[in-house]
């Protein structure tokens, strides 16, 4: 996982617990002291989403735990695919140029262009350097791909900020 990705998981576990969670409670004990629980809805609801956010902070900082956290500005090999990079890649049949970051499994949100990892395109890409063909597997089957550029963020710079 990038830097940016840890933080943004421990920006949403800080918000669940110092923000929401006490709105939550402050709502499921102004129920409770209503009287009767088995008919009050906030009551409920509340509990409800108390187990809901309790659960996904367990969930996310067990995920915190066991991530492994790269810089890709402190990259390297900066003319070949590695985690992190930014890859833009034309398509041999049409020369339609796509550019993808490659990030986490956590991380991952195809309409802004970040792919996880793992994908079928990422995992075809890694270890690739401009020029190179390459096959991808698609869902309307295998294409010839040929790497444009390859990109990483300045060291130093956040894996957010601009790439050199």
């Amino acid at each position: 996982m990038t830097p940016a990705g840890a933080a943004a998981l421990r920006e949403e576990i800080r918000a669940l617990w110092e923000d929401e969670r006490p709105k939550v409670v402050e709502v499921v004990s102004w129920a409770a002291s209503l009287g009767d629980r088995s008919e009050n809805a906030d009551y409920q609801y509340g509990k409800r989403r108390l187990r809901q956010i309790d659960g996904r902070v367990r969930f996310l900082r067990k995920r915190l735990d066991r991530v492994q956290v790269v810089d890709p500005a402190a990259q390297a090999k900066r003319d070949q695919v590695f985690f992190g990079a930014t890859v833009t890649y034309a398509r041999v049949s049409d020369d339609a140029e796509v550019t993808i970051r490659i990030v986490g499994v956590d991380e991952a949100d195809a309409e802004r262009g970040d792919i996880a990892w793992v994908a079928p395109v990422a995992r075809a890409l890694l270890g690739a350097r401009v020029g190179d063909l390459r096959r991808i597997r698609t869902p309307a089957g295998a294409e010839e791909v040929e790497v444009v550029t390859i990109l990483y963020p300045a060291p130093g710079a956040s894996d957010e900020g601009d790439a050199a």
